[in-house]
């Protein structure tokens, strides 16, 4: 019966960003009309998000150029989308707020699903240059809600990929080196990028989610950092020297750095340090992205580092 279901259209905003490339990918997967509505090419400085949006057009996606403040056409486009996911990064959140103005005058959008991919923003205040972003979160959350527009919250916790990246550094075989956050024994909730993805599109449109918080938070995929180390050094026979920053002195650099690198810090601090994501328990009606959709093989970090042994995913800024 679910192979005959129509398929949503699927417009996606940020789509040549870090998280956007996997959602579009997804959604070209589960068999969604998909767009990706991106700036101009005269605007786009990157050559690499040339080329992506070029392979998008390959893969059957219809690209659509403007800017977000382009109201009439939005509008004009939405009509054709039944759901839009914006994938917008940190410093564009606030943007949102012209989609949120297209979609209440277009009047047919059956699911919003906002760029809230990260820590969930109304459970925990993190750092000072962190929680003025999540802050940020939660203005458009509160507006979505507001204007009656059916939605789903994606709450993600941490990039498997990203970090593990950023973490273990495993591009470079000759440094035995690895950063520690605070005592390294918090526990981090990590989800893998294509997973996070995956699980967003089947969400999309499914009536479980309508007007729902769904949490990627899958049992295998919650570790410290100490234990991922470990089993780096087991999957690399290698013993790596771990080098602590204090918790003290990531709240002094929080406050000290400038920007960007004080929110990096902020970041680091909430996750690896404090475990922001795992100081709150689900309760019963929670949304569990594992639980609601058991037959979907999500990666495991354990796996996710086997893929890295193989055939590491390239390391990339754009995520922080």
């Amino acid at each position: 019966m679910e192979n005959n279901k129509v398929k949503s259209k699927i417009l996606i905003f940020g789509a040549s960003g870090y998280l956007g490339k996997y959602m579009v990918k997804a959604s070209i997967l589960l068999g969604h009309q998909t767009y990706a509505y991106s700036r101009p090419i005269s605007s786009v400085s990157s050559a690499s998000k040339i080329d992506t949006l070029h392979h998008f057009q390959s893969m059957g996606v219809t690209v659509v150029h403007g800017e977000l403040n382009e109201h009439e056409k939005i509008v004009h486009l939405l009509g054709q989308i039944d759901v839009v996911i914006s994938v917008l990064p940190l410093p564009l959140v606030l943007h949102q707020f012209y989609i949120i103005a297209a979609i209440k005058a277009a009047a047919n959008i059956k699911r919003f699903i906002p760029s809230d991919f990260g820590i969930e923003e109304d459970k925990i205040i993190p750092l000072q240059p962190l929680e003025d972003g999540l802050e940020n979160k939660r203005k458009i959350r509160r507006a979505v809600e507001e204007a009656g527009i059916p939605h789903t919250f994606v709450s993600v916790s941490a990039f498997a990929a990203y970090f593990v990246n950023h973490l273990l550094h495993p591009h470079q075989q000759t440094n035995s080196d690895i950063t520690v956050y605070g005592t390294g024994n918090a526990k981090v909730v990590m989800n893998y990028e294509e997973d996070v993805a995956m699980y967003t599109i089947k969400a999309a449109d499914d009536p479980k989610t309508f007007n729902r918080l769904l949490n990627i938070r899958p049992e295998k995929n919650i570790i410290s950092q100490l234990q991922l180390i470990h089993l780096w050094e087991k999957k690399t026979s290698r013993t790596f020297n771990n080098l602590h920053i204090p918790h003290k002195q990531m709240l002094h650099l929080s406050l000290s750095l400038p920007y960007p690198e004080n929110i990096k810090t902020a970041i680091l601090e909430s996750l690896f340090a404090k475990g922001d994501t795992m100081s709150y328990e689900l309760e019963k009606n929670d949304l569990e992205a594992s639980q609601l959709y058991p037959d979907y093989e999500y990666t495991s970090i354990d796996q996710l580092l086997d893929i890295f042994l193989v055939h590491p995913p390239s390391p990339s800024s754009a995520a922080f």
